[in-house]
């Protein structure tokens, strides 16, 4: 598995989804439950950080996203939306993107060998590798969210 190949098709299509959205259509609630785009854009740039901080435990450095998603993810959640509330669209956008490429660059201090090998991440599951960690929380995550981009962005369209 090329893991940095299938980090880079969950971004671009992120970018894809919100490319060409207008600032009132980032900030409309009802793309994802109650969550706006920018709020979905939060959302996955604090699980951009948290995979930064996946390769971080792996290194033995700190990581204090994951240390707050590991005390309950509902609560990260709103504090991430909460702290994005402040923050433009263009902010939000720029911090996902700024998170994504410090990833890809962490992501080169490690094998293959060490990103597929299982057990690496016990605090994931113990028969986990990291591959697995960036294939269920980065690329699936992205897509999901990307979707639901899509289809709001669908819904605005038939409204006008």
């Amino acid at each position: 598995m090329n893991t940095k190949d299938i980090l880079e098709v969950g971004h671009k299509k992120v970018l894809k989804s919100v490319e060409g959205l207008s600032k009132k259509a980032w900030i409309t609630a009802g793309a994802c439950g109650v969550w706006s785009v920018k709020d979905i854009m939060a959302h996955l740039a604090s699980y951009e950080h948290s995979q930064i901080d996946g390769l971080q435990r792996v290194l033995g450095k700190p990581s204090p996203t994951l240390d707050a998603m590991d005390k309950g993810h509902q609560e990260f959640n709103d504090a991430v939306i909460a702290k994005a509330k402040k923050l433009s669209p263009d902010e939000v956008l720029a911090d996902y993107t700024k998170t994504f490429t410090k990833l890809l660059k962490l992501l080169k201090e490690l094998t293959p060998q060490k990103l597929a090998k299982k057990g690496t991440i016990p605090w994931y599951g113990k028969d986990y590798s990291l591959e697995d960690f960036f294939v269920y929380q980065g690329y699936g995550h992205k897509r999901e969210h990307a979707a639901q981009i899509f289809m709001f962005r669908d819904r605005l369209s038939s409204k006008r």
